[in-house]
């Protein structure tokens, strides 16, 4: 029990640095992405180009919204509503018997969500580095703690999928047996 519960803090622990030192290296290192430089590395560092129509390189780009910049110019606000969100779930997550597969998905919302907010303690917005052209449609940037808010959300929403479908199927069972 408590061997999982580390391994799944020491994950979140691990994201939660490797997403820091990460931004702290494109901050310090790469001029802020111009959008007026539409040509492959986009003011940044070439990761690979036209590998079967994607491109990939790591640049510097200022968020001080929420995902795609949506909010940006309520950004106080914004701040507010990602601590509220922060504590709800650390609540949930400490005073709610879940199982380790949606204590992980959670662990992955709240370490990205504490990582963007930090951010905008440090920078005064999020720094996103990552930058995807997908057979010619430009990715809207993101960053490590993008990645893992997306990947605990998807996890959450699998899980909900599959508990339906084992709800329906023991339903559906029990209802033979019934009859």
């Amino acid at each position: 029990m408590f061997k999982k519960i580390f391994s799944i803090l020491g994950l979140g622990i691990f994201l939660f640095i490797t997403d820091a030192l990460l931004k702290a290296y494109i901050h310090h290192s790469l001029p802020v992405m111009s959008y007026a430089t539409p040509i492959y590395p986009y003011g940044g560092i070439g990761v690979f180009k036209d590998w079967h129509g994607i491109e990939f390189s790591l640049t510097h780009v200022i968020n001080k919204g929420a995902a795609w910049g949506a909010f940006a110019s309520l950004q106080k606000y914004l701040l507010y509503f990602r601590l509220v969100i922060i504590g709800g779930l650390l609540t949930y997550l400490f005073f709610v018997k879940n199982s380790s597969y949606k204590k992980l998905a959670l662990t992955l919302i709240v370490t990205g969500a504490i990582g963007n907010v930090i951010d905008y303690f440090v920078y005064g917005h999020v720094v996103d580095m990552f930058y995807f052209v997908l057979w010619g449609y430009s990715y809207p940037v993101f960053n490590v703690a993008d990645a893992a808010i997306f990947c605990g959300i998807v996890m959450l929403i699998l899980s909900s999928l599959f508990q339906k479908s084992k709800g329906k199927k023991k339903a559906g069972s029990a209802a033979k047996e019934a009859a």
